[in-house]
C-alpha cells in the first residue's frame, strides 16, 4: 500500500503509487507509525524539491525531520501552494524571487514569500484551499485550473487533464469566459512574469 505522500493540485495528500518529478515537505506531518495525522504543515515553508540531490537517499516517512510529499510536476506544486526550494533548487528559487520583484517592485526574502503565499493558498483555520477566480485569456503557462470538475495543466492554446500519473489528452483552451484557479494567485503572477515551471512530459510542452 503507498504511503500517503502524494499531493495533488488541490492540495490534497493522497495514497498513489505513480512517480513524480519532484519531493518537498510543509514540515513534519507524519506520525511513528508513517501516517498522517489531522495536520497538514507545521510551518508556512511549502517548499518543492530536487528528487535527487547529491546522490543522497533516505527512507521516507522516518526520523523527525521532515515528512517527505510528492509532486507530478512544478504545476501541480505551485497549485498546491508551494514554492521552489531555495536550497537544493536555487536557481529556481531566484528565477522565482526576480519575478516576482518584478511583479511587486521588491524582492522578498523567503519568509516573505511564505507568509503571502500561506495566505493566498488555504481559508483561515481550515485545511480548504483557497481558489480565485480570473479570466481565461490572462492565465500564463503553468497555471492550474478547475474546468469540469477536474483540474487542469493550462498552456498557451491547450487545456491539461490531470492525472497523477501524467496529462491526459488536451483539449482545446477557451478563448473566453472565467476560471476557478487552482494556482495561488501571488504564484499566478509569478507565472505571468515568464516563469517557466517543471511539467511533466506527459503534456507535450
Amino acid at each position: 500500500m503507498p504511503l500517503q505522500n502524494r499531493v495533488l493540485p488541490t492540495g490534497e495528500i493522497v495514497s498513489d503509487p505513480a512517480r513524480g518529478m519532484l519531493t518537498g515537505n510543509r514540515g513534519i506531518i507524519h506520525r511513528d507509525n508513517r501516517t498522517l495525522g489531522t495536520a497538514r504543515w507545521s510551518h508556512h515553508a511549502w517548499i518543492c524539491c530536487t528528487l535527487d540531490w547529491q546522490g543522497r537517499t533516505r527512507q521516507v516517512m522516518t526520523g523527525r525531520k521532515w515528512t517527505e510529499l510528492f509532486f507530478l510536476d512544478e504545476a501541480v506544486a505551485f497549485a498546491a501552494g508551494h514554492r521552489p526550494c531555495g536550497y537544493c533548487r536555487r536557481d529556481a528559487y531566484n528565477r522565482f524571487a526576480d519575478a516576482w520583484a518584478t511583479h511587486t517592485g521588491t524582492r522578498p526574502k523567503a519568509p516573505q514569500i511564505d507568509k503571502v503565499l500561506h495566505a493566498a493558498r488555504v481559508i483561515p483555520r481550515s485545511r480548504i484551499q483557497r481558489v480565485h477566480q480570473a479570466p481565461m485569456i490572462d492565465l500564463p503557462t503553468g497555471t492550474m485550473i478547475d474546468h469540469a470538475g477536474r483540474p487542469h495543466l493550462v498552456s498557451d492554446q491547450h487545456l491539461h487533464p490531470y492525472t497523477p500519473a501524467g496529462y491526459d489528452l488536451a483539449i482545446d483552451r477557451p478563448g473566453t469566459g472565467i476560471a476557478t484557479v487552482l494556482t495561488p494567485a501571488p504564484t499566478r503572477a509569478v507565472l505571468a512574469q515568464a516563469y517557466r515551471p517543471m511539467i511533466h512530459p506527459t503534456a507535450g510542452l
